[in-house]
């Protein structure tokens, strides 16, 4: 609905171009989009969550996000709530070309949510690519490297231009 009320007020969009992009909760609803919607022609996911399952006990946050994920504490009775919140269930849904950032030292989503989703996508034929970044954590695109924070800008630039630009 928000999407419809952007194309309505905003005439300047092309709602045939329509790119989405987010880190961490937003990389995991980024997932969570292009999961459940085929309207985004290009996605790029970044420091992001795929699957609440494997990534229990995992993170930095420590073994009370189940509780945050799910609405409730019993993680071993309702695990099947954690993997309904997870856009790995629904990977078969992804038609948009998706792009993957993370970071090999992130502790928050670890490296193995990208490499889930990557092979996921690839398993479905979706064009997708996984750009790691060595000696990087969760905050690469507020305080990484200098030159790795362009390199992760250069990525995003140029797959929204591959697959939004009109020809």
């Amino acid at each position: 609905a928000f999407i419809d009320v952007a194309l309505d007020r905003f005439l300047f969009l092309d709602g045939e171009r329509l790119g989405v992009t987010g880190g961490s909760y937003g990389g995991y609803m980024t997932n969570w989009m292009i999961s459940h919607t085929d309207r985004f022609k290009a996605a790029v996911t970044c420091r992001s969550v795929c699957n609440w399952v494997s990534k229990f006990g995992c993170s930095d946050i420590g073994y009370t996000q189940p509780e945050s994920v799910a609405g409730d504490p019993d993680y071993w009775e309702n695990m099947e709530k954690h993997l309904a919140k997870s856009p790995i269930r629904y990977a078969k849904n992804v038609k948009a070309p998706t792009l993957i950032i993370h970071s090999e030292q992130d502790l928050r989503c670890p490296m193995e949510q990208a490499e889930q989703w990557f092979v996921a996508l690839k398993l479905q034929g979706v064009p997708t690519e996984l750009v790691r970044f060595p000696d990087e954590n969760h905050e690469l695109s507020r305080s990484g490297k200098p030159k790795h924070r362009e390199e992760r800008l250069k990525h995003i630039l140029r797959w929204f231009n591959k697959y939004l630009k009109q020809p």
